[in-house]
This record gives structure tokens, sequence and C-alpha cells, in this order.
């Protein structure tokens, strides 16, 4: 299968990229920065390009037969329009083009629910002052990157994960179309959750939790670490 990733420079980009390859799909790899790109297979195709020139992003869209977004900034106070300003030019070039299959992340704290046996601290507390004043920016703007996707004429899937940490290997992760219990969803999980989608087709006009149940971090650890990183 023929896979274009936006975001591929990323952690869950690297890891989607890594996984398509080693199944023996064809990937093109979008980012900013080749130059960086640490990938190297005869399958793998990288493309230097920004999200936001069209027609860039057509010349990475042409010929695919799925795209995967991994595109993620990192908590601010400035306004946050990657998210749907990308995801508009991905879709455009996706009409012009032919290609229907789409695969996005977002994040569980869109489902607009608490996790399922979730502590009074973390539900009331610790997660609403995040989703509210430090990651405010960002999670609007992937509101309106969902709104975009759900209202296109595409087949299409947003995975929805947890607070995200790495690990050396795919786990028996769990995936759902409700919000699932657990705190958090390492990008090893992530990438494959978003690699099945984009080939399996699954999940198909769906928004998909992904969590991990196996060796999980403490939450104080992956905060320091990830909050204020910008790693998808």
């Amino acid at each position: 299968m023929k896979l274009v990733v936006f975001g591929a420079n990323g952690p869950t980009g690297r890891q989607v990229t890594a996984q398509a390859i080693a199944e023996g799909h064809t990937v093109t790899a979008v980012t900013r920065h080749p130059e960086e790109f640490p990938l190297r297979d005869p399958r793998l195709r990288v493309a230097g390009a920004d999200v936001l020139d069209p027609g860039a992003v057509e010349r990475a869209v042409a010929g695919q037969d799925a795209v995967i977004s991994t595109l993620g900034v990192p908590y601010g106070r400035k306004p946050v329009s990657l998210y749907s300003e990308g995801i508009t030019r991905v879709t455009q070039a996706m009409t012009k083009h032919g290609v229907r299959r789409l695969v996005c992340v977002s994040s569980t704290v869109l489902f607009g629910v608490a996790a399922p046996g979730e502590t009074f601290l973390f539900r009331k507390v610790l997660e609403p002052t995040i989703a509210r004043t430090v990651g405010r920016t960002v999670y609007e703007d992937m509101r309106r990157m969902e709104e975009i996707v759900r209202d296109g004429d595409h087949r299409w899937t947003v995975v929805r994960p947890a607070g995200l940490f790495d690990t050396d290997a795919v786990s028996s992760y769990r995936v759902a179309t409700s919000r699932l219990p657990g705190r958090f969803t390492s990008r090893a999980d992530l990438g494959n959750a978003l690699l099945r989608e984009a080939v399996d087709d699954r999940h198909v006009h769906a928004f998909v939790d992904v969590r991990t149940s196996e060796g999980v971090p403490g939450i104080l650890d992956v905060i320091r670490k990830e909050a204020f990183g910008g790693r998808k």
C-alpha cells in the first residue's frame, strides 16, 4: 500500500513510518526538515514540504492510497492553527487527486467525558486544568480540525490517544469508539493504531480511543517530559 505521513519527523510519525516500512508498505514521509529524518529504506521517500504549502502537499498526496496525519505543536499561549489549516490543505489535495482514506490524530480530551473509573482529582482538577489553560489553544484547533475532517466526504478516522510516552515495542493495546479507562498511550501503540486504521480500513467515520495498559509511567513523569515539548 502507498501511504503518505504528514508530521513524519515527530516521534509518532517516525513510529508510523518505521512500522509501515516493516510491513512492506511504500511510505512518503513529509517533513519540513528532510535532512534530519533518521530513517532510510528503499520503500521510503522523504519529502521536504510544509503542510501549509498547497503545491507541496498536492505533490506528496498524488498517487497515494491513504493519508496519515501526525501533526503536532506544543502547548502555549499563542493561537494555534496548524491542525485546522494543515488538514484543510491535506483534504483539498486528497479531493483533487482522488485519495479517499484519511487517518489523523487529535486527543482523548475531545471526547468531552472523563475516563471510566478515573480519580476525582484527575477528573475535576488535573485534566480540566490542562485542557482549559495550558493546552486550550491546541485543543481548540484540534476541534476545528476534527470538524473539517468530519464534514468532508473522505473515508476518515480520527484517533484520540491519551498522554503520550515512549516504548520500544507495540503492546496489546485497546481500541474503542468511546473513551477508555487509563491515562496513557505509547507512541508505538498509537503508531500501530494509525497504521491499522489506514491499511485495514477500520472504524471509518469514527472517533477512536487508543489506550496502553502495560508498563505505563507515572503521571507526573509524563507531564514533566511531554507537556511542553509538542511531541506527537
